[in-house]
């Protein structure tokens, strides 16, 4: 059977987005079981309240639920357990460096598989206070509005 070619999300973070300012986004393989693996290629999966943690110079995400597999039998994994996540050496030292400052963490952003192999984007999040997340809507309601009378402008409409 060949391998599937190109990007097929299954989960997203949309709130991340809103709830923290991404300065950096990295891509990560994760150790996963075979049940979790035929549990997420039939899109389900839950990045809410889930993120990331540095132990032993290793990277850990945490909180993700991915739901038994049905047709799983004894084998079938723990919907909530810790996995580990794969990246590059000089990524890791990297992201702890960033983790060292204050009131930064590590957010999963969105989960899909690249060419057949599950992976996870993840993003260096530092958390926006309640005034941040009004300036943004209020920035964004603004552009909202421009387009629209540039739109009926170019109408002719006024």
């Amino acid at each position: 059977m060949p391998r599937e070619q190109g990007r097929k999300l299954v989960a997203s973070n949309r709130k991340a987005y809103h709830d923290y300012a991404i300065s950096d986004t990295y891509e990560a393989g994760m150790v996963l079981t075979g049940t979790e693996v035929k549990s997420l290629r039939s899109g389900r999966a839950s990045l809410v309240d889930a993120f990331g943690h540095e132990s032993d110079g290793e990277i850990f995400l945490h909180g993700m639920h991915v739901p038994e597999y049905t047709q799983g039998t004894w084998t079938n994994h723990e919907p909530r357990r810790v996995r580990k996540l794969l990246l590059k050496r000089d990524e890791i030292h990297r992201i702890i460096g960033k983790l060292r400052d204050d009131g930064v963490t590590l957010v999963p952003l969105s989960v899909y598989f690249q060419n057949g192999y599950a992976k996870v984007e993840i993003g260096v999040a530092k958390g926006k206070k309640s005034y941040d997340k009004r300036q943004d809507m209020a920035e964004r309601d603004a552009k909202k509005e421009i387009t629209r009378a540039m739109g009926r402008r170019a109408k002719g409409m006024g």
